[in-house]
């Protein structure tokens, strides 16, 4: 049984590795996902990325703050310390949109940078994995994930037939910077 869980082929051009990524893709093999140093149009639907939910999240943090807001101003106005005040009445409704609107960005603001942080495992203190250094400089590279049906000889010979520079079988899940 081969300790290897990625085959990386690493591509000095984009336009080899996307052709690479098409011949992958007409051989039936998944690609786990592409590493580049700059961002390259039309990967996302190239790979089949889904697009994000992020949106669906901030709306709700958004919904969370007004209304965290609004009621915590009702009840300060109305409920607990009812004030009369020049004949105003208790609860003003345009008076409070400025303070709903800064709590509706704040909860925002905050909860996509938790979410964000969750979901990219990319928490305060840790260490960043990547599979190859060279993906951050100069190489676009290309993970496969070795446990598939596909035999590992196949995918070699696809990866230098697109244009690879260089092939290399990871035993680790991840090569870290330490």
């Amino acid at each position: 049984m081969s300790t290897t869980k990625f085959i990386l082929g690493l591509f000095e051009d984009p336009d080899e590795m996307m052709d690479g990524i098409h011949k992958l893709q007409q051989s039936s093999v998944p690609i786990y996902d592409v590493y580049t140093p700059m961002p390259i149009h039309g990967i996302e639907a190239k790979l089949g990325v889904k697009d994000s939910r992020l949106g669906y999240a901030a709306f709700m943090f958004g919904c969370t703050g007004g209304t965290v807001a609004f009621s915590m101003l009702y009840y300060m106005m109305v409920a607990d310390w009812s004030h009369n005040i020049g004949g105003k009445p208790h609860f003003a409704i345009p008076d409070f949109v400025p303070i709903t609107f800064e709590w509706t960005v704040l909860f925002t603001a905050f909860g996509m940078v938790a979410t964000f942080l969750f979901a990219t495992h990319l928490f305060p203190g840790r260490t960043p994995r990547v599979m190859d250094l060279r993906a951050t400089n100069d190489r676009f590279i290309i993970a496969i994930d070795a446990k598939g049906n596909t035999p590992h000889e196949d995918i070699t010979k696809i990866l230098k037939e697109a244009g690879a520079v260089e092939i290399k079988h990871n035993d680790r899940k991840y090569v870290s910077y330490e």
